[in-house]
């Protein structure tokens, strides 16, 4: 359960203290921590950087797009040519890099990357100028719908996938899972590879304000604020979908249903581990990890 205080209201009696005593999920990854060590924590909490220069800023994204790349690689994300992350273009804000269509993900660099106008026209980037048309048909719809997502990833991962021909969403039973509550929606329509516009548009609009969505008889789908936030969540949503997948099938075999967080504890987790700054830090270790083994080549 979370702490009684977390749930009172804000005219709660406790209030009259210095916020020693208050619970709080205000720092990532910390519930229940007290209010005055949870903003401490935050003033010294690793965050994105901050750039002046846009152009920077734009090196910088691809470099991380790239990293992005990789790590789905490593994870085994890729299925031949499908797959695909976009990152926001900080310069131009109405266009949006992504990796080149037939290029392996764990061969990604910086340089290869394509940005793409809002027409799926390739306007710039590597010697690879191919575009995957459906990359580009749901990307160019959330990223037209969705002026706060900077990042979107969608692969076919094997759990994922797997679990998308269910046609459910997933149950609340993990505490990771929480970083879903009512934050994951599902799009239960399947017309084929996207190639056309309307199915681009109908996706986000199922999506609509979540982070992340369950693509009938697709995929995973999920977006962020961050590349990192948006990688990490379809890392945790894969994961997921694995860990459901077993769980219903060992209940089921036992002839039981598996246990269920209850609202009350999921919409306090939520809070703690679904936030975009919570996302961006959850997959930070990746990024550390991938850009240790392969940074130089990376970013060349």
């Amino acid at each position: 359960m979370p702490p009684p205080s977390a749930i009172e209201p804000e005219t709660s009696p406790r209030d009259h203290t210095n916020g020693d005593s208050i619970p709080s999920n205000d720092a990532p990854h910390e519930p229940g921590i007290s209010k005055n060590a949870a903003a401490k924590m935050n003033s010294i909490f690793p965050k994105p950087p901050e750039f002046e220069d846009k152009y920077e800023e734009r090196e910088y994204l691809k470099g991380r797009l790239a990293a992005a790349l990789r790590i789905f690689g490593k994870h085994g994300f890729e299925e031949g040519v499908a797959g695909h992350i976009t990152v926001r273009d900080p310069v131009e804000l109405d266009t949006f890099w992504v990796n080149p269509f037939g290029v392996s993900f764990r061969m990604m660099r910086r340089s290869d990357l394509i940005r793409v106008n809002s027409e799926g026209e390739i306007i710039d980037g590597g010697k690879t100028r191919l575009l995957n048309t459906a990359a580009y048909m749901i990307h160019h719809a959330v990223h037209a719908a969705r002026p706060d997502v900077n990042a979107a990833a969608h692969s076919h991962s094997i759990y994922g996938r797997a679990f998308c021909t269910l046609g459910r969403t997933i149950d609340i039973t993990t505490q990771d899972s929480c970083s879903f509550h009512n934050d994951l929606a599902l799009y239960t329509a399947f017309n084929g590879i996207v190639l056309a516009a309307e199915e681009g548009h109908a996706i986000a609009e199922c999506l609509g304000q979540r982070k992340a969505a369950l693509l009938q008889n697709h995929g995973l789908l999920t977006t962020g604020e961050t590349v990192e936030a948006a990688v990490f969540w379809f890392l945790s949503l894969e994961k997921c979908c694995h860990a459901q997948l077993m769980a219903d099938a060992a209940a089921a075999g036992r002839g039981h249903e598996t246990i269920k967080i209850n609202e009350e504890d999921a919409a306090f987790t939520y809070k703690t581990i679904g936030t975009p700054r919570a996302g961006w830090f959850s997959c930070k270790p990746e990024f550390d990890l991938i850009m240790k083994e392969f940074g130089d080549e990376i970013l060349s």
